[in-house]
């Protein structure tokens, strides 16, 4: 797949939302470490998810979005950083809605990009977010969305760990977008006693992911 400039990436964007542009290293001064910086983002993503007030969230969102985009500043070619900086995109885009538009598109394109260097980055977090935005957003001509290539890139994420209960979830909510209700309970099932199962193990995520195999086995999209 071809690679696009980061910069040509950012343009997309930049009449909704304008990303900060990164003033270049001080001379001499050491490289920042990829792997940190997603880390940094990968944190504010998930504190964003936390926060009560706007204020809060914007500003975890605003430390995402730095640290994504000194990411790729360091490493333009890692997965990593183009996970990281798609994830912090998307709460982006959930906080502001005028940015949704135009920062889908980008993430889609990082997301791809992530999914064919490192699919099973974060146990197929790549295909497994790229499966979601697909079967979430509105289709052309407003936006990304694609019911049946979500449902292939959810296929993929449970191909390479069937056992990662929201791989099972992806799966399941875009059997349900694409009309395989009987298919989409079989996925929900299967999720909900993941889930459940890493709840025993004092996983702080898999509450949630019990909420999300319930609603989908009610037969409703967890939005």
């Amino acid at each position: 797949m071809k690679r696009v400039p980061l910069v040509a990436l950012l343009g997309l964007v930049a009449c909704a939302a304008p990303l900060r542009t990164l003033p270049p290293p001080p001379a001499g001064a050491p490289p920042e470490d990829a792997s940190a910086l997603a880390a940094e983002a990968h944190a504010a993503v998930r504190a964003s998810a936390l926060e009560t007030s706007p204020q809060g969230r914007s500003a975890q969102i605003d430390k995402a979005l730095d640290a994504g985009q000194r990411c790729e500043q360091v490493a333009p070619e890692s997965p990593g950083c183009d996970y990281a900086l798609a994830l912090a995109l998307g709460v982006q885009a959930r906080e502001h809605p005028a940015t949704a538009s135009k920062g889908l598109k980008l993430m889609v394109e990082l997301l791809q990009r992530a999914s064919a260097s490192d699919p099973k980055l974060d146990q197929a977090g790549p295909p497994r977010v790229l499966a979601l935005l697909r079967v979430r957003a509105p289709g052309w001509p407003l936006g990304p969305g694609d019911p049946e290539a979500g449902l292939k890139a959810a296929q993929d994420a449970v191909g390479l760990f069937p056992d990662h209960a929201p791989n099972q979830l992806a799966l399941s909510e875009a059997l349900l977008v694409n009309g395989q209700r009987a298919a989409s309970k079989a996925a929900a099932r299967r999720a909900l006693a993941l889930a459940q199962a890493a709840a025993g193990t004092g996983e702080p995520d898999a509450g949630g992911w019990v909420r999300e195999a319930e609603t989908l086995l009610s037969g409703k999209p967890p939005r």
